[in-house]
């Protein structure tokens, strides 16, 4: 198996914006439903794009609002809460000299997504970056996938999708790459290993022992 292309999802992959999402779906639930999520509660509303999540809480509100509420918390705590995983930042490196094609695909809108790359610094790493705001359909349907792949003129033969939730594995394997779960998704190892990617990653830097060695 020779791989030369590498998608990574954002959140709970490479950066852990995990509390600073919880706290917002919180902040939010608690303003539009008062008492009615707990945290437990919350996880379940990670991964999927942010107004099919949303929509669940109060038929009687409308998305848009409920979707400024949560965004305006979650812009005015982003740098205090998000920070790079172990490894991250040393295995992107690594990649990237090694001659790898990088890129991200994620259910998140562009401009939360440059906040979290600016931030963690690893920006530079990836030659495409696709969001929310580029495709008419999220994961787990194949678009971005596919879209992030022809960006990077890139076949799925010689590709793995790695992410933390069920929608990135699914993504991927709708698109026909290979697929690479990681261990220390917020879901619990277990949501993903039931969907048996390729690989499950128990630390970052092991993605260089499956394409590198």
């Amino acid at each position: 198996m020779t791989i030369r292309t590498l998608l990574f999802d954002l959140d709970g992959t490479l950066i852990n914006t995990n509390e600073l999402i919880i706290a917002s779906f919180l902040h939010t639930t608690e303003t539009y439903a008062p008492g009615k999520y707990t945290r437990e509660d919350v996880i379940n509303f990670i991964g999927p794009p942010l107004e099919e999540s949303l929509k669940t809480i109060n038929p009687n509100e409308d998305v848009e609002t409920m979707m400024n509420t949560y965004r305006k918390h979650n812009h005015e705590h982003h740098d205090e809460l998000v920070h790079a995983y172990d490894g991250v930042r040393e295995s992107l490196s690594k990649l990237k000299e090694a001659g790898f094609k990088l890129g991200i695909v994620t259910t998140k809108m562009r401009q939360t997504v440059d906040m979290g790359l600016k931030l963690t610094e690893i920006e530079d790493y990836f030659e495409t970056v696709v969001t929310l705001d580029d495709v008419d359909h999220a994961k787990p349907h194949p678009e971005p996938v596919v879209r992030a792949m022809k960006a990077l003129d890139a076949n799925p033969e010689e590709t793995i999708m790695v992410g933390d939730n069920t929608h990135d594995i699914d993504a991927g394997k709708n698109a026909g790459t290979k697929t690479a779960g990681v261990a220390w998704t917020i879901k619990g190892k277990k949501v993903l290993e039931d969907l048996h990617p390729d690989f499950m990653l128990e630390h970052m830097s092991d993605i260089l022992k499956i394409v590198m060695e």
